[in-house]
């Protein structure tokens, strides 16, 4: 049995992608996932099964799609890879909520830091599959475009740091 963590992406809490929680939890259940808890209406979703990875995420994958009618990408990170990515942050110092991790399903490109545009105080490092970002001046009025996260999910360490005490326990 191992312990997973979903991300799903452009999920709210209003207007397009929006998904109850209580749905999320529905449908992990009947994929035959177990012990399955979701944090806050963005998304996340720890659960244990006995499938493989890139199964568990299929899984979870086809459910969602025929409840959206449209597919919902999720990115699913184990339990000890969720606290690797909060140990590498290289951010540490900074406020936990201005800085965040860009969850992508594989290693970001070699370049991507040359393809990043409306830098001003964000600072930007490359993780294993993450690309970690702390807003200086916060997000709300950011002009930050990073080409080789579009298909990631963005999580705050806040967030990080619940999904993987939970994953933990």
């Amino acid at each position: 049995m191992t312990t997973y963590v979903a991300l799903l992406r452009a999920v709210n809490v209003g207007g397009t992608g929006k998904l109850p929680m209580t749905e999320l939890r529905r449908m992990c259940e009947e994929a035959g996932f177990t012990h399955v808890r979701t944090y806050i209406a963005s998304g996340n979703v720890v659960f244990d099964s006995t499938l493989a990875k890139r199964a568990a995420q299929e899984a979870l994958e086809r459910s969602l799609e025929a409840y959206a009618g449209k597919r919902v990408g999720v990115v699913i990170r184990t339990g000890k890879e969720m606290a690797a990515v909060l140990q590498a942050n290289p951010f540490h110092q900074e406020a936990p909520n201005r800085t965040v991790a860009i969850f992508l399903d594989a290693a970001p490109p070699a370049d991507t830091l040359e393809h990043i545009t409306g830098q001003r105080n964000e600072r930007v490092a490359l993780g294993k599959q993450e690309i970690y970002v702390h807003y200086g001046d916060g997000m709300a009025k950011t002009k930050l475009k990073i080409p080789a996260a579009k298909t990631g999910t963005a999580r705050n360490i806040n967030t990080i740091a619940t999904l993987a005490e939970w994953a933990a326990q």
